[in-house]
């Protein structure tokens, strides 16, 4: 008799812990589930209210020109230069880019060759609402970001020409990446490190998307600075019969 009441009370001692046991994994399951669902509406909500009314996905298509990492501005220049009409290659733009040589000076340098062609060279905010407002209208942005790694990164230039507002990627042309592909915190980190540059290159009667049109004017009295006083009355037309 003692031992079967013995042998009741192991029993119901195991069960009980079994049932606490049980009990406890589903209060852990339930909490993991609850901060994963946490975790995907956090990344969710981070992206910024203006990128929310954006279309969902931009591709924007147009002139590439592929080639290495380290020559990066005049593919870029080229590529953005052609698709506005401009007969020219990354070769041809080397040498009034005075390179190899003046790298330090390729930045300006490209601003004010774009101008020689007739074209309005607008700054863009460094901010992703600001980018992909003017990809969404249309309008590739010429942008450097840093490429590499913690122990090796350089700055590379490239052409924002789209967007997935669902899947928080940024698409890229640079180099002999014709889509690269990056999330929207890994483009924004790498582009924040190598300055936060972006600008626009348009034909005078190319006016942004909520165009500063204070910046503009600005934009167009470079131009006219550089030569092209028609081209930057135009522009200057273009902004007042918006």
């Amino acid at each position: 008799m003692i031992n079967s009441q013995a042998g009741s009370t192991v029993a119901w001692r195991l069960n009980k812990r079994v049932m606490m046991v049980r009990v406890f994994s589903r209060i852990r399951t339930a909490v993991l589930v609850m901060g994963c669902v946490a975790g995907l509406a956090g990344c969710a909500g981070s992206v910024a209210p203006e990128v929310k009314r954006l279309p969902e996905r931009v591709e924007l298509s147009g002139t590439f020109y592929r080639g290495k990492a380290n020559e990066s501005g005049p593919q870029v220049l080229a590529s953005l230069l052609s698709q506005q009409g401009v007969v020219i290659t990354p070769g041809l733009l080397e040498k009034p880019l005075h390179l190899p040589g003046a790298e330090a000076q390729l930045q300006q340098n490209m601003q004010n060759l774009a101008r020689e062609y007739g074209m309005v060279v607008y700054p863009v905010d460094s901010n992703l609402p600001a980018l992909l407002t003017q990809v969404a209208a249309g309008y590739p942005v010429m942008v450097r970001f840093t490429e590499g790694s913690a122990f090796w990164a350089e700055p590379r230039y490239a052409i924002l020409a789209g967007y997935n507002r669902h899947k928080q990627t940024v698409l890229l042309r640079s180099g002999m990446n014709h889509r690269l592909l990056m999330s929207f915190s890994s483009f924004e980190s790498s582009f924040k490190d190598a300055g936060g540059w972006a600008v626009l290159i348009q034909k005078p009667n190319q006016i942004p998307a909520k165009v500063d049109e204070q910046r503009w004017l600005k934009a167009a009295s470079d131009l006219g600075q550089a030569g092209q006083e028609q081209a930057a009355a135009r522009a200057a037309k273009a902004l007042k019969a918006q």
